[in-house]
């Protein structure tokens, strides 16, 4: 049975390029099927579909805390410093 889906299937150069596409907008159910199909015959386009969720994972946690930490607030005093400075170099 897998050496006929295999035959019939998408090839893996398809697949990855689909799989990180999914990831950005929806795809054909038509598509959608034969991606599972081959991920269910291929470890290699299962695995590197794995990998892309984990980064694209990574990759907005790392997002959220830089954003979070630009949110960061100066202090009443450090504000005062800078301002000095900026005065300071201005004159």
């Amino acid at each position: 049975m897998k050496g006929l889906l295999a035959r019939i299937t998408l090839p893996c150069r398809d697949v990855t390029r689909l799989a990180s596409e999914s990831m950005d907008r929806s795809l054909p159910l038509s598509t959608r099927i034969q991606l599972q199909l081959h991920y269910w015959i291929c470890q290699a386009c299962t695995q590197y579909r794995r990998q892309l969720l984990v980064l694209r994972k990574a990759t907005r946690l790392a997002a959220s805390e830089t954003h979070a930490q630009t949110d960061a607030q100066l202090s009443a005093a450090a504000k005062a410093r800078l301002k000095e400075a900026l005065r300071a170099r201005r004159d």
